[in-house]
């Protein structure tokens, strides 16, 4: 019990010593999930990044539908680091794998219930009473004689007695809150300014900090010239740091005129040379060479039956390094004293984020406090650590609070990429046009390599081929390999990871299947997924959304579909190209995700993977010329504008499966009904993206 409040479940320690406003509002000792104060105030703690996908109200969802509150009486608090907290199906306190709600769907309906047990109890005492008798409804209990209480009288009395082990969760059929449309609790605040990012963040004192990096990727500073910029205004100490060199000022603008004043000599290191025809013949030899081999995979014996039949059909796609442009750059600040450090920045990776404050800082990781703000886009950009050690390693010299701030420029050339992937892929046929095989070459970067190089040490597989391990269709003999080439940059987690260039080889290739033996495309995939229900559900939903084969005059349609995320999605394009320009008109999108928390979510979760797929499909392509990012902004990295959205149905399958993951479902599927569709208007098959690179008429 703290304050008169109710303590349920997991203990935490309790919270550092905080000067930040929005942190000091926050109750001293918390639980792992809930508190009821006496005040009858109502917090939920939230162990996952609200970046826009929300999880600040998706979550809580789940906690009030058992604890018979209102959503709207519910106040979010994002979680600390604590063990609680750790998302077993990521290894760590993390947000990603589109799995937030498919890991909290009964956790946290289960915290709720039994906070809702207790609170009866407490109340069955005093009143002297069965529990059996009382009843609760929208934070109070009730029982047949007339006797009330709200749940914040009852908390301190409810926090004497034992957690329940066993609780009885709701039916589907009691529900009042899941699955049912929610207005997002991240809203209002939104709206006013209130909202805090990672880049709204004062504390008492804070100074702005800037920080030149290597132009070449991978190189460093061999000499730095500060006169100039330490003589210029407001300007409070210019230093190297294990990441670059850093300037920190009175104010952004000050920090940044005399980044611009700092004379650096780089040493671009190993990758003066490097450029995109460099890393693309390197993925070449690797891929026609097998050199590299690391994992292999079959189901019945693919090399036989491709040598044995009657046709075969042989494709080659290649997928280009895509940046995340999240929206808000890169930001950390960190506030360092003798025996402890706080941070506060948007993560994905709060574990992680501790530990790399710790180690600059010269820290335990327990000495570490990791306050989460909203994250202005993650896409999977923000499980990586790289922007926290400069801004520790400012604070802790300087002694007072840094912020440090990322340019646009800094954020785009200084990236953890997609990486570039080639997919070679072959199929054979009777003579009466049956698919018997499927083989599936990948040659790609590694990511696994780089975070997790335990895990490849022990299992050959990597995350670059997820999807593809999980190939759905029924073909007798499928078999998947993959290459590692390295390229000499780093890599990174991309919003959809394997799914999107594993889903647009398979997908674009299965339509070329289909073309080489005159089957509808639909009708093709409905026939390879016949004993899989749910998948077939999704895909004649979608032709029956999109009028498959039936398009407006002038526009022409292509399919997609995947089974990701333990989700089931399909997309249907239409588009027209009109003297070589290629207009997308429409995208419908179905999806069975099981057991959906805010139906509203998910709707505006679709729409955002289809404009993110469709950003990437058009135009995205990172270029490198002497081991330099070329694209610096959105002018040279091109994104979704207003007038090129097109009109995107979303609907989402009533299911009582268990919930999948949304996130990023949708982006894979974009690219590879758009270039069916490009096929169907044009004749030409597109088997390297961006979709800009090409001449279509």
């Amino acid at each position: 019990m703290a304050g008169g409040g109710l303590v349920l479940a997991v203990t935490l320690p309790a919270l550092a010593r905080k000067t930040h406003p929005a942190a000091a509002a926050a109750p001293a000792p918390l639980n792992a999930w809930l508190r009821i104060g006496a005040d009858d105030s109502i917090t939920v703690l939230v162990d996952r990044s609200e970046m826009g996908q929300g999880v600040y109200t998706a979550l809580p969802m789940l906690l009030a539908e058992e604890l018979d509150v209102d959503l709207q009486r519910i106040r979010v608090v994002a979680a600390p680091v604590g063990a609680a907290y750790v998302n077993v199906g990521n290894g760590g306190q993390i947000t990603g794998t589109s799995n937030s709600v498919p890991d909290a769907w009964a956790k946290l309906r289960t915290a709720g219930a039994q906070a809702r047990n207790m609170l009866i109890g407490a109340a069955a005492r005093q009143w002297r009473v069965d529990p059996a008798e009382c009843r609760t409804t929208n934070g109070r209990v009730l029982d047949a004689r007339g006797h009330s209480a709200s749940y914040g009288e009852l908390a301190a009395a409810a926090a004497t007695l034992p957690v329940p082990k066993d609780v009885k969760l709701k039916p589907p059929a009691d529900f009042r809150l899941i699955g049912k449309p929610q207005g997002r609790l991240d809203t209002p605040a939104k709206v006013d300014g209130s909202a805090e990012f990672g880049l709204d963040v004062q504390l008492p004192g804070m100074k702005y900090a800037v920080i030149a990096l290597s132009p070449t990727l991978g190189g460093k500073a061999a000499a730095v010239d500060a006169t100039a910029a330490e003589a210029m205004p407001g300007v409070r100490r210019v230093m190297t740091t294990s990441s670059g060199v850093v300037v920190v000022a009175d104010h952004f603008w000050q920090a940044l005129k005399a980044r611009n004043a700092l004379k650096i000599t780089w040493d671009p290191g190993p990758n003066a040379r490097l450029d995109n025809a460099a890393f693309w013949a390197s993925i070449d030899h690797t891929a026609s060479t097998g050199e590299g081999l690391r994992a292999k995979m079959s189901r019945g014996d693919t090399a036989s039956a491709l040598k044995s039949a009657e046709r075969t059909l042989n494709a080659v796609y290649d997928l280009p390094l895509l940046a995340h442009a999240t929206m808000e750059p890169m930001n950390c600040t960190a506030d360092v004293r003798r025996d402890h450090c706080d941070v506060y920045l948007g993560t994905q990776i709060q574990d992680g984020a501790q530990a790399a404050a710790a180690q600059a800082a010269g820290l335990k990781n327990d000495q570490v406090d990791v306050h989460t703000t909203l994250l202005g886009g993650g896409f999977g950009r923000r499980l990586e650590v790289d922007f926290i050690p400069a801004a520790v390693e400012a604070s802790k010299a300087l002694g007072i609070p840094v912020k440090l701030v990322w340019t646009r420029e800094d954020d785009m050339t200084h990236d953890f990429f997609r990486p570039p992937a080639r997919e070679a892929v072959s199929a054979g046929f009777d003579a009466r046009g049956k698919l018997l095989a499927w083989g599936l070459h990948i040659t790609s970067p590694s990511i696994t390599a780089r975070v997790s190089p335990s895990t490849v040490a022990s299992d050959p597989f990597d995350s670059v081929i997820e999807y593809a391990q999980n190939f759905p269709y029924a073909v007798p003999n499928y078999s998947l390999s993959f290459s590692r080439r390295e390229i000499g940059i780093d890599v990174g987690y991309w919003r959809s990871v394997s799914h999107t260039p594993n889903c647009f080889a398979i997908e674009c290739f299965l339509d070329e299947v289909a073309a080489a033996v005159s089957r509808d495309p639909l009708e093709l995939r409905l026939a390879l997924l016949e004993d899989k229900p749910r998948h077939v559900a999704v895909l004649e939903e979608a032709a029956r959304r999109s009028g498959w084969g039936h398009p407006p005059q002038g526009r022409f349609q292509g399919l997609a579909f995947m089974e990701g995320y333990t989700s089931h999605i399909a997309q249907v394009a239409e588009i027209s190209v009109t003297g070589g320009a290629l207009k997308v008109h429409k995208i419908t999108c179905v999806i069975d995700c099981g057991q959906m928390v805010n139906p509203r979510i998910v709707e505006s979760q679709i729409e955002s993977g289809i404009v993110y797929g469709l950003s990437a499909a058009l135009w995205g392509d990172i270029s490198l010329k002497a081991g330099q990012v070329r694209e610096t902004n959105f002018h040279t990295y091109r994104v979704l504008r207003s007038n090129e959205m097109p009109e995107i149905d979303a609907y989402s399958m009533p299911s009582a499966a268990p919930p999948g993951g949304v996130g990023e479902a949708a982006v894979p599927l974009v690219a590879p009904a758009v270039c069916n569709a490009i096929f169907a208007a044009t004749g030409k098959r597109l088997r390297r993206l961006p979709i800009a690179s090409h001449r279509l008429g």
